[in-house]
């Protein structure tokens, strides 16, 4: 896997400060996308040992709320596995920090029924996220002021709620609500 950059404090990806990874390889090839140059596989640079080191020292500081990880596509298959150890990682050292995803692909459609039916990979790296930022960016439903996404048809999922009531739950930021009351 390739990744394109680290931004060690994004306010843009997810709620609080986080590290945010942007993955290199995406199919969607989405008009008007964000991020056009994270579409080649080949673009960026190598994710390896010393990456994944950087990114942990990144997250370590009390301000830091979490990872976000988005690009490129983190669900493409070549890039999963390599996502998979390192959420497994920051889910081991970091237990405190949330991990954000962005994927264009559909939660129900297409993340769920991967599970199961590849390496094992995108059920690994799913069942280790606290959310997905889920659907392909629309240009026909763009709206510039959404909150954590791009365009109307995206949906925010509280992954670990939906796994355990068995359907799609959407996240709603509690710790927000409940300091507005």
């Amino acid at each position: 896997m390739n990744y394109i950059r680290i931004k060690k404090h994004d306010i843009s990806s997810g709620p609080g400060v986080r590290v945010s990874l942007y993955v290199s390889g995406c199919t969607h090839h989405c008009r008007n996308c964000f991020n056009p140059e994270t579409w080649d596989f080949s673009a960026g640079s190598p994710f390896g040992q010393e990456t994944e080191e950087e990114i942990l020292e990144a997250l370590r500081p009390s301000y830091i709320r979490g990872l976000t990880l988005l690009g490129g596509e983190p669900f493409e298959p070549q890039n999963r596995p390599a996502l998979a150890a390192l959420t497994e990682r920051v889910r081991r050292e970091l237990p405190e920090k949330t991990i954000w995803c962005y994927t264009g692909y559909d939660y129900e459609k297409d993340l769920l029924t991967a599970c199961g039916s590849d390496d094992g990979s995108a059920e690994a790296l799913l069942r280790l996220l606290d959310v997905v930022v889920d659907g392909e960016f629309s240009e026909e439903e763009k709206v510039i002021d959404l909150r954590f996404r791009g365009s109307l048809n995206q949906r925010i999922i509280d992954v670990k709620k939906s796994l355990t009531d068995g359907r799609t739950v959407l996240w709603t930021d509690e710790e927000q609500a409940a300091g507005q009351k």
